[in-house]
């Protein structure tokens, strides 16, 4: 029985009453007390507990617990103070006493009355009253979602109360379930090697989700052997628990490896499975490769369900194919399925990207029809959306809406309004609007006013920025580095860089933060366009001295610096110093250089960095490629240019239109017009669409040239692949025949001025 152990073994116990219900027990007390002239008479809590006792004496452990289980839902939450004084008062010397105590506590920690159960221990524990195993697990049972679980842990150990295996397993998925795998792990081999715990795959199972959470999908794997060891078989939520963990880290080819592996052990692979397979490639960016795994449900007659189409809408839409995604909300609709608002949200937040507003109102209607209503996460892509194409009433009457539906705007959405009202330079508006979210609304945040602050320095409003900075100091506000970022970067924009300098040093100690990264950048920058290398270069070593390591940005501004004053030298040694101390360069920071020893004209070092790219294991983008043909041209090595675009035209590598656009012109300015041509032909047959802007520059380049006729080619190219010129493309034209006194090409031209419907204008 489970207060047995409590009782002293030689300890005879006396029947005092022959009753068989807790009823009974109570009615024999209060006949006792009645017969002793007790003055207690109507202290029902006393005679209950006493009843309690007597049942416990006699072994009834059951009816006991039912009686004071009742007594304890009576007196409700926080009845343990007084029951206890009771206890300690009126019963001190009952043989049961301690039984009733260990009761009290487990039924206030299975009863979820947490603090009535912690306090009940603590009065035991001064009492010098043992707490019994099958108490402290219920405790911990209860306490398993909070931190306290831990504490409860250790105070049993510190009292000499060896864990039971209980204890144990609901330890572990404590601090599985608080994100502490290393601690979980921890407490799981001590349980092993005190051979309290015989592990099962549901703590396994724990374990490995927890590992997978943080990112320790390794660690996790090798649990799976332990299963074996202890002659146990991972079950089918071990697997899905580790593919799921495999594709959140990337690792898509050893998800795809366990998925067989559970075809070969014939372990059922569920929809849950395969969706985060799904999720897995998209977070991948292996969009392409999601197709494969829908073959794979296909022969296996798994059906899709609501998050996988819903994965899919979201995929179609971060790809820009809106029409797909349209068009599997449909299928969604055919084969069933209620569209939840997450679902629509998705759509929603893809039609804002491409400012369908028409096509956002229909979704908005159709919602409405089927009795769907917005969350707030629907409501925050509404009012973000509408804010980020400048469509501010719009998201106002949102929040109306929001209000009226018992809906709370959170900071995130009146930031989004700000936001909005600051791109579009409303700053009168934005003061407004902040001003009424305080008075109206009692919200005064930081947050909120970091962001009219930046929206001040943008339009280059120093005077209104400092007033609402002091403004919010005023209301009790604590500035933050965004804050003080925003002012220094106000002060550097106009140039008074002596001001910047002094907000970062005296601000900065005044309200005790610390500068960061950007801090450093900005002033960097600042000084670095004014040339001032010393300056740059002493922020930079203040930066190193206070342990903050330079991002990307940094260095691509220190490059930047060092290569405008043509210290090239300087700036390669920097970029070589970064990697020796294991520092992991991008393509940015190498185009930086590369930039850099263009404008220098040292061409060796450019392509020097540029191998070196390759070296490291960093694929150059056209990104690079542009800037290496655009320096070239600039400096008139126009044939160089063309040998480095036709070599990596051979080679398949992926280049812009930039680049050959870059080229085509520097032909046309070094009057090389067939060459102009050719590249420009050949651009569009690689499969890169010619625009109107694309021709125009082409034809006023050369026509300004006296390259008429080649114009004149240009022109007809531009109507076989169907772009129509027009006007200021007709006015060149013509006015390069004129100088050319091709009068009868004039008149073909104004045939054809007419027949597509351009004109000139009077006076041209």
């Amino acid at each position: 029985m489970l207060f047995r152990p409590l009782l002293r073994r030689k300890t005879l116990l006396r029947r005092f009453v022959p009753s068989v219900s807790p009823l009974a027990a109570f009615s024999a007390a209060v006949a006792v007390r009645s017969n002793e002239g007790f003055e207690e008479k109507g202290n029902d809590r006393v005679l209950r507990l006493e009843a309690c006792h007597k049942l416990a004496l006699e072994g009834r452990f059951k009816e006991m617990r039912v009686s004071l289980k009742c007594l304890t839902e009576d007196q409700g939450s926080g009845s343990a103070q007084d029951i206890c004084e009771i206890l300690s008062h009126s019963f001190k010397n009952w043989e049961s006493n301690r039984i009733i105590w260990d009761a009290l506590a487990n039924i206030y920690a299975k009863s979820q009355k947490v603090h009535d159960s912690l306090y009940v221990l603590s009065k035991m524990d001064s009492l010098n009253i043992e707490t019994s195993i099958y108490t402290y697990d219920s405790l911990l049972q209860t306490l398993k979602q909070t931190k306290s679980c831990s504490d409860l842990f250790q105070q049993m150990k510190f009292h000499n109360i060896n864990p039971s295996e209980k204890s144990y397993e609901i330890l572990i998925g404590s601090l599985c379930k608080e994100n502490k795998p290393f601690e979980a792990l921890s407490i799981f081999h001590e349980a092993r090697e005190r051979n309290r715990l015989k592990p099962c795959v549901i703590t396994f199972n724990t374990l490995i989700s927890s590992l997978c959470n943080v990112g320790l999908i390794r660690v996790a794997k090798s649990l799976v052997s332990l299963i074996f060891k202890y002659g146990l078989v991972p079950d089918n939520h071990t697997y899905p628990t580790l593919i799921h963990g495999f594709c959140i880290a990337g690792l898509i080819n050893e998800a795809l490896d366990l998925t067989e592996l559970m075809k070969n052990e014939n372990i059922e692979i569920d929809i849950i499975t395969y969706n985060s397979l799904i999720n897995g490639f998209r977070l991948n960016g292996l969009t392409t490769e999601i197709d494969k795994i829908l073959n794979m449900m296909k022969l296996e007659g798994i059906k899709p369900d609501l998050v996988t189409y819903t994965m899919l809408i979201s995929i179609y839409c971060e790809k820009g194919n809106l029409n797909e995604g349209l068009r599997m909300k449909q299928e969604m609709i055919f084969q069933g399925f209620e569209l939840n608002v997450i679902t629509y949200s998705v759509l929603l937040n893809s039609l804002f990207k491409r400012g369908y507003f028409h096509e956002v109102n229909t979704l908005l209607n159709e919602m409405k029809m089927i009795g769907l209503n917005l969350d707030i996460v629907a409501y925050s892509t509404l009012i973000n959306g509408y804010c980020k194409l400048g469509e501010i009433n719009k998201a106002l009457r949102v929040c109306e809406d929001m209000y009226f539906n018992n809906i709370i705007p959170n900071l995130y959405m009146y930031s989004s309004i700000l936001l909005g009202l600051c791109k579009k330079g409303m700053m009168i508006e934005a003061i407004w609007y902040l001003e009424n979210l305080g008075s109206k609304l009692g919200l005064r945040d930081i947050i909120l006013y970091n962001i009219v602050i930046n929206g001040f320095i943008k339009v280059k409003d120093l005077y209104n920025a400092i007033s609402l900075y002091e403004q919010a100091v005023n209301l009790g506000l604590e500035p933050t580095m965004v804050t003080i970022n925003s002012l220094i970067h106000g002060f550097c924009k106009v140039g008074k860089l002596g001001f910047a300098e002094r907000i970062f040093n005296e601000t900065l100690i005044r309200n005790k933060l610390r500068p960061t990264i950007v801090s450093y950048t900005i002033l960097m920058d600042a000084y670095s366009k004014t040339r001032n290398m010393n300056k740059m270069i002493n922020f930079y070593n203040h930066m190193l001295k206070n342990s903050i390591r330079p991002n990307q940005i940094t260095i691509s501004v220190l490059i930047k610096g060092l290569c405008k004053q043509k210290r090239f030298l300087e700036a390669q040694e920097f970029v070589n110093q970064m990697q020796r101390e294991g520092m992991k360069l991008d393509e940015i920071t190498y185009n930086t250089l590369i930039q850099g020893f263009c404008k220098g004209q040292n061409w060796n070092l450019a392509f020097q960095t540029h191998d070196n790219m390759l070296k490291n294991g960093l694929i150059p983008t056209h990104v690079t490629y542009n800037v290496l043909i655009n320096g070239l041209c600039l400096h008139g090595k126009i044939d160089m240019a063309e040998m480095l675009l036709d070599s990596l035209i051979d080679k398949n590598v992926n280049l812009g239109k930039f680049a050959y656009m870059t080229l085509i012109k520097a032909f046309c300015a070094k009057e090389r017009p067939q060459k102009a041509l050719n590249l420009f032909e050949r651009m569009l047959n690689s499969g890169f669409e010619g625009e109107l802007k694309d021709f125009s520059s082409v034809i006023n380049r050369m026509c300004k040239r006296g390259f008429v006729y080649e114009a004149v080619l240009v022109l007809k190219l531009m109507l076989g692949f169907r772009v129509y010129p027009d006007q200021e493309i007709f006015r060149v034209l013509c006015k390069g025949l004129e100088r050319e006194m091709d009068w009868l090409g004039l008149k073909c031209f104004e045939a054809l001025i007419l027949k597509t419907g351009a004109f000139l204008i009077d006076g041209d």
